[in-house]
This record gives C-alpha cells, sequence and structure tokens, in this order.
C-alpha cells in the first residue's frame, strides 16, 4: 500500500487464484490490472492485507474499488459502519458503480475480493472474443484505494444537470457516513472552471441521520444562464466545480451544462447542429480520446462497454461527445429489468458529465451475415435472403429505452440489415458486396446513422489469428493475406502494406458516401485489440493506413468527388462547422488542373463542377483552402 493525497492510499501489490484453488496457486499481481496469467478463469479471488492507517485524528477507513468486473463480493475483518462486525460479503453487480465500505480497521485487516464473469447477458464487450481472454480477466480493472476520515464525512457526491431554458438545474445528491445520531449542515459551493469569468455561488443545506451508517440528502442548485459545453469546433468545453462541505470534510466534482438531442444522422446540441463522424471505442484508455480527435470524429461510441470515469473527463476536456452503450450485445433474450436498471446506474453515475450524448441499449442482436458473402449479383440475393430471414424482435430492446429516465437521446438497438434497427450496423467491401454498396443497401435498409462500418488490417506484422480478426475475411479481400511470408521481411511489409491499403479504401469510400448522403458514420473501430482488427490504430497506438484515410474523410471540411472516374465529375464540398466559409478547391490529375471556387452554408453541402479528368491519369489529387488552412483529399483512377 502506498500514500496518495492526504487520508488517501493506493492499493497495488495483491495476490490473486481462481476460486477453489490451492494456497499454493495464490500468485502476486497488480492492481489495477488484469493478470494474464489467469487468462480463462472466470472466477478470481483477490486477497491484500494492511496494517491500520488511521491517524488519531481518523475514526474511520473507507475501501474503494472501482471497475469490478462483473459480480463481486467483498469481505474485509474490521466493523463495517452501519452494519457492526462482521457483517457479511458485500456484493455488486455493477462494474461501473465503485464499491465504498467504511469501516473500523483491526491492527492488521484483511481484504477478499472474489470476481466473477456475468452469468447473464450483460458482460457487454468483455463477453466476447473481441477481446483477448487477458482483457477478460474477472478483476479489479479501474482501481484500488484506501481513504481515512473522522466522523461524519462526505463519502460520495453525484451531480444530475438539468436544462429549463436559458437556465439549469444542478440536482446534488450527497452521501455521508456518520457514527450515529446526526444534524448538522452542509456547504455546496459552486464556481466556474477554466478561463470562464463568471462568480461562484454557495449554498447551504441539512443533513440529518437516526443511526451509523450513511445517509443521502438531495440539494438542487439554479444557475442563470449558465455557461454551456460545446463540441470541439463548435464552442468553449465550459464546466462548473460543484464542492460539498461538512465541517472539515469536503468532496468535489465536475459537471456540464449541455443539452443534445438527435435529429436524423445530426446531433443537436445547444440548437446547433453537430454531424455524427465517430469511431467505435474498443478499448477504455484516456489516450485514446486524443486519437479520435487525430481522425476528426465528433462521437466516441463506447461499444458495449461502460468506460471508466478518466475517459470521460478526457472527452469532457477535448469536446468529444460519447456514445453510451450498456454492456449488451449479440443474439438472444435478455432481462428487460435488469437491463432498465443498469441504464439508469449509467445514467446515474455519469449524468453530471457533459460530453454523455447518447445511450445505446442492444448492440448487434442478430450475427446473420457471420459467415462472408462475397460480392456480385448471386451474393447481393443471398444477402437479402438473410436479410429477409432475419428472426429478431426489437420491443423488448425499445420498452427499455422508454424506461430509462433521461433527457439523452437512447438507440434500442445497434444492428444489421433485417432488424430494422435505430441505428445500422453495415460491412460492405468487408461482410459482403462492394465498399460503394452502402448506398444502396441504406435505400433497402433505411438508416440515419451507421454506427459500425470498416474493415480489418494487419498491424505491423502478418498475424494467423487475432482477438476481433476474422482472417477469413481478410483473406478473401486481400491478395496474398492468406499466404505465408516464411519469415521474408520484404513480403510481410508487402502484405501489411496491401492489407492496411484494403482497409483504408473501404472507409474512405463508406465514410465519404455517408457524409455526402448526411447520414451519421461511426467507424468500427479505432483502435485493434490485438495484433490485427479493425481499428485504425493498431493495439499498441500506432497508426495504420486508414487513420489518414478516415481522418481526410471525417474533415470538418471536405472536397468530394462523389464517383471519381475519367471525364466529367461532379464536386461536392461538406462543410460540417457552424460558420459559414468561403473556399477553393484546386484538382490536379496527372498533367491537368483547375480551381472551383465556392461558398458552403454552415453544416451543409455546395455541389458543382465540372472537373474534367484526362483519360490517362492514375489518380486525382483535391486541395481544399480555407484562409491559411488546407486540406487534402486524393482518389485512384
Amino acid at each position: 500500500m502506498s500514500a496518495g493525497a492526504a487520508g488517501r492510499y493506493m492499493f497495488e501489490e495483491w495476490r490473486a487464484a481462481p476460486v477453489g484453488s490451492g494456497s499454493a496457486d495464490w500468485q502476486r499481481v497488480r492492481v489495477p490490472g488484469k493478470p494474464e496469467a489467469l487468462a480463462g478463469e472466470q472466477r478470481v479471488q483477490y486477497r491484500t492485507e494492511f496494517d491500520d492507517p488511521r491517524d488519531p485524528d481518523d475514526d474511520v477507513a473507507t475501501l474503494v474499488l472501482r471497475g469490478c468486473y462483473a459480480r463481486t463480493a467483498v469481505e474485509l475483518t474490521g466493523e463495517v459502519v452501519g452494519h457492526g462486525p462482521d457483517a457479511g460479503p458485500i456484493e455488486r453487480d455493477a462494474y461501473f458503480d465503485p464499491i465504498r465500505i467504511p469501516f473500523r480497521p483491526h491492527e492488521e485487516t484483511g481484504v477478499l475480493v472474489t470476481c466473477e464473469e456475468p452469468a447473464d447477458r450483460f458482460g457487454g464487450l468483455h463477453d466476447t472474443d473481441a477481446v483477448p481472454a487477458a482483457e477478460r480477466v474477472p478483476g479489479i480493472w479501474w482501481g484500488a484505494d484506501l481513504e481515512t476520515h473522522p466522523l461524519p464525512y462526505v463519502d460520495r457526491v453525484r451531480v444530475r444537470p438539468e436544462v429549463t431554458g436559458e437556465n439549469a438545474r444542478l440536482h446534488v445528491r450527497t452521501t455521508v457516513v456518520t457514527g450515529g445520531s446526526f444534524d448538522g449542515r452542509v456547504t455546496y459551493s459552486i464556481r466556474p472552471e477554466g478561463d470562464l469569468k463568471a462568480r461562484g455561488m454557495m449554498e447551504r443545506g441539512r443533513v440529518e441521520a437516526e443511526v451509523a451508517g450513511k445517509t443521502t440528502i438531495e440539494h438542487t442548485i439554479d444557475l442563470r444562464e449558465p455557461a454551456r459545453w460545446w463540441p470541439a469546433g463548435y464552442g468553449d468545453q465550459h464546466r462548473y466545480a460543484i464542492r460539498v462541505k461538512l465541517g472539515d470534510s469536503e468532496r468535489s466534482v465536475t459537471a456540464g451544462i449541455c443539452e443534445i438531442e438527435r435529429d436524423g444522422g445530426d446531433l443537436v446540441v445547444n440548437g446547433q447542429r453537430v454531424p455524427i463522424r465517430g469511431v467505435n471505442l474498443t478499448t477504455a484508455d484516456p489516450a485514446d480520446v486524443r486519437r479520435a480527435r487525430e481522425v476528426n470524429a465528433t462521437v466516441a461510441r463506447a461499444h458495449a462497454q461502460v468506460l471508466p470515469p478518466a475517459v470521460y473527463e478526457a472527452c469532457d476536456e477535448a469536446g468529444l461527445v460519447v456514445w453510451q452503450d450498456l454492456p449488451l450485445t449479440g443474439p438472444g433474450a435478455f432481462d428487460e429489468d435488469r437491463a432498465t436498471t443498469l441504464g439508469n446506474a449509467v445514467v446515474d453515475a455519469y449524468g453530471r458529465f457533459p460530453s454523455f450524448g447518447l445511450l445505446g441499449v442492444h448492440d448487434d442482436p442478430t450475427d446473420t451475415f457471420a459467415d462472408s458473402l462475397g460480392d456480385g449479383f448471386l451474393d447481393s440475393l443471398r444477402l437479402r435472403w438473410r436479410a429477409w430471414r432475419t428472426d429478431y424482435d426489437s420491443r423488448p430492446a425499445e420498452r427499455v429505452a422508454e424506461g430509462i429516465d433521461t433527457d439523452r437521446p437512447v438507440v434500442p438497438v445497434v444492428g444489421e440489415p433485417g432488424t430494422g434497427a435505430a441505428a445500422a450496423a453495415l460491412y460492405p467491401g468487408w461482410a459482403y458486396g462492394d465498399a460503394g454498396d452502402v448506398d444502396a443497401l441504406l435505400a433497402r435498409y433505411p438508416a440515419d446513422v451507421v454506427a459500425e462500418f470498416g474493415a480489418g488490417a494487419y498491424g505491423s506484422e502478418p498475424v494467423d489469428e487475432a482477438s476481433g480478426f476474422d482472417a477469413d475475411r481478410h483473406a478473401a479481400r486481400v491478395a496474398g493475406a492468406s499466404e505465408s511470408s516464411d519469415g521474408d521481411a520484404d513480403a510481410s511489409r508487402a502484405t501489411v502494406e496491401a492489407s492496411q491499403t484494403y482497409q483504408a479504401a473501404v472507409l474512405q469510400t463508406v465514410a465519404e458516401h455517408l457524409r455526402l448522403e448526411g447520414r451519421g458514420a461511426i467507424a468500427y473501430s479505432l483502435r485493434d485489440t490485438d495484433a490485427a482488427g479493425t481499428g485504425v490504430y493498431g493495439v499498441e497506438g500506432t497508426p495504420k493506413a486508414g487513420r489518414d484515410a478516415l481522418a481526410a474523410a471525417f474533415s470538418p471540411i471536405q472536397a468530394f468527388l462523389p464517383d471519381p472516374s475519367p471525364g466529367d465529375n461532379d464536386l461536392v464540398v461538406r462543410n460540417d462547422g457552424p460558420n459559414d466559409l468561403s473556399v477553393s478547391v484546386t484538382w490536379r490529375a496527372g498533367e491537368e488542373s483547375g480551381t472551383v471556387e465556392a461558398t458552403v452554408g454552415a453544416t451543409d453541402r455546395w455541389a458543382g463542377g465540372p472537373v474534367s479528368l484526362p483519360a490517362d491519369a492514375d489518380a486525382v489529387t483535391l486541395t481544399l483552402a480555407v484562409g491559411d488552412a488546407e486540406v487534402e483529399n486524393r482518389y485512384g483512377l
């Protein structure tokens, strides 16, 4: 155990073993973490011991466990406040909700934490083979701390913003731990964060407790004409710090004021249209927020997993809207009440973050296209046949969506053709057809938002298999992908280049078609979880060729050729920003070139031309200039 801030200690050294194993199987592990040696285990126990950390002025300690996946039971030696000694296991089955246990330690206290795989449908992404087995080990994934306090103290603060016209309210729910009967006052302080030039304010409330343990009080704070949080490129990321103080004990959280709705393929944020350009996160690393911004995303979809608060904090700072899924994916019936409870728990835990933009209920409810169809007319008929035969009832997910108490948009289902999903999962150029078939697919199976599209590619070297990577599909799409390089470095590099080039082409084609049609577009995925995958970054964060292709297709202001070919071509300029722009587009193809001037309205498109491409050109480059900035787009012919 190491010391952190005053009165706070971090547990790092633990021992772990599969449940039911012998004493010789216990091994040293670090928390937070996922012990790779225990990959494949369904139930894992973690234990540690520590001396009483309290100072003379401290009455109790609080054990804080964050990200305990999935069903968790905690036993410790000591007297749990409000429960007495030997209170028995304390259980939790929502890994995103921290476990906080106030207790009076013994001279030496032991902690035993048992984590096990979910027995229901709510393991989400980590209950699939989309991530390696080592990433699915039940455990304490986000952190373990020990706090010390005198009684009474502020244990937890949760804030739920509510927009009321030009004004707003902050609904503050505070949990206080007392040693017995108590009657006192708490102070609420609100101040703007960052460079916002606005005055803070202070209010007081009352807390009453009849017995020892946790007491929760509620208080509402009115904000007049608050500064709002905006996505990057549309305004500043204003937030407020809320501090709750009881005597010498205090706790602070940040919150933001933001109104978000969905209208077709766009979000409407504080009344401003914000087109959906996004990526699916199959990792939970705050560093990926920067990577998402590098590809010009406005939205990051937490794919069938709940993100740790640190990722939300990074999204708040970066101005990136989060599409938060429930941890529910794949075919099969699920408990609607359980899903509704989890949905409301997610809103309760993350509603203070202004970047919390949408909530998804059920991801990929069918796997009709698990086997590749290929392309061509015959396979298009097979696709229609499979989609027609899809058997899926969306009503349970829709009922869950109706039962979640949130002012954010809720998407009941993200699914493949034939599911009638609120948002589509389409993989032309990968699971079926060609990338350019996306328009025909959406004409037959309409959706305003495509929440998944893309193709797989190798990372730094060819591999036979990897989690989240369909090697058979890849071999069918990329020439030479199924051939061994036998240690030939040049052959390996050529194979990787061909693999990443194909992925980049699919991403460019689909993303551009979706933007030209004004549909929301969310690529699958941002970063690989293994040595190959659908990410535009490799597992270690190294960019693939698809990173630049997606960044160009997602550029907020960009010039496109809808169907590039020799001869006369239409030119389209898409402006996703909040201001009208005057631009010039210069095209170059072989020895020919030209320039087109245009004025494009805010969140609008301009179409004109022609751009006359010579028959002997093998590529065309478009360079869009706006002010001193330039954006490039390139097509092979």
